[in-house]
């Protein structure tokens, strides 16, 4: 697979990266360990070279799994985790916390929970309010120059808040949902901040939390443990009202022979140079799918195509339950 590189310290990875939550949460029942790790271990055989993860996915369940997975190819993969809520066995509801302490408490679990001698990447999770994020990033600074982190990264941060944070400590990524259905970071300033700072920008949820895949439409049903039952842009009613998005990747599909979900990680590739997605799954057939992402090219006129196709649509929904929205760094 081609590489792409993030920020201004040179992290070279995979184009197409490999989101690991929904191994240990937020998607229905956690996979069976053995298959999960075999997946994780099909990725890197198939060229993937980046992996992300957090300490409070599944309360310390997914780095564990990442870093089982994982131990054969130190060296030779990217891993990416994060730091930032109160208590990772309480979930979202504790609340945030990135004091030193916590950080340095969540690096030190980290390092062992994922077998690694220094954390490739670390993400501030969410923006904390009660913690000017100049502490933040001199505490990771810190970290750094004592050898326990290589790269400093934030998620769901503004332009001004990576701007401060760049100045204290070089941000190599931002991490933030970006997609054909959630355009935000084209128009809050963040992609521009971060073509600005040569900082990387890494989508999660490039597909759609699995709706760009045209796999589901207003008669799915998830399963009971599954966050998309909460959230507001998959209610039944805005599913079907949605439908048109994807509608719009399955005509360059099949001009292209390829799928909605591949079309979907193609169109951000062509963004930027310096954009990696980290589409996830529990399923082989799934992960060589969105690595067939990675393949295909999309023109000029492709990409105005969609543009001017989505620009029709209106998304219905919003993307977060009330209480996670309110979490964003605005």
């Amino acid at each position: 697979m081609q590489k792409r590189t993030l920020g201004r310290g040179g992290l070279e990875v995979s184009a197409i990266g490999f989101g690991a939550m929904g191994m240990s949460q937020s998607y229905g029942q956690p996979g069976p360990r053995d298959e999960m790790i075999a997946v994780l271990r099909a990725a890197v055989e198939r060229g993937v070279t980046f992996f992300d993860t957090a300490e409070i996915y599944g309360a310390g369940h997914n780095e564990e799994l990442v870093g089982e997975a994982l131990v054969p190819f130190k060296g030779r993969v990217v891993i990416a985790t994060k730091f930032g809520f109160k208590d990772p066995a309480a979930g979202t509801g504790a609340g945030l916390d990135s004091s030193r302490d916590r950080i340095r408490q969540v690096a030190d679990t980290s390092l062992r929970r994922l077998r690694v001698d220094a954390i490739d990447l670390l993400y501030q999770h969410r923006v904390d309010p009660n913690v000017p994020i100049e502490e933040v990033a001199g505490a990771v600074k810190e970290l750094i120059q004592e050898g326990k982190v290589k790269h400093f990264g934030l998620s769901e941060a503004s332009a001004r808040t990576i701007r401060r944070a760049n100045a204290v400590q070089p941000v190599t990524a931002v991490q933030s949902e970006y997609s054909v259905w959630w355009r935000e970071p084209e128009s809050n300033g963040v992609l521009a901040t971060c073509e600005e700072l040569g900082i990387g920008f890494v989508p999660f949820s490039p597909l759609g939390k699995g709706f760009l895949t045209g796999k589901i439409d207003e008669a799915t049903t998830f399963d009971s443990t599954d966050f998309r039952n909460i959230v507001p842009r998959f209610s039944t009613e805005n599913r079907k009202a949605n439908q048109g998005v994807v509608d719009v990747l399955n005509d360059i599909a099949r001009r292209k022979q390829a799928t909605p979900a591949q079309i979907a990680l193609a169109w951000l590739l062509a963004q930027k140079p310096w954009i990696v997605p980290i589409p996830g799954t529990k399923r082989l057939e799934r992960l060589e799918e969105n690595i067939g992402g990675a393949s295909v090219e999309l023109s000029a006129a492709d990409l105005r195509d969609i543009d001017e196709a989505a620009a029709k649509i209106k998304v219905q929904g919003a993307r977060y339950p009330e209480a996670l929205e309110k979490m964003i760094d605005r």
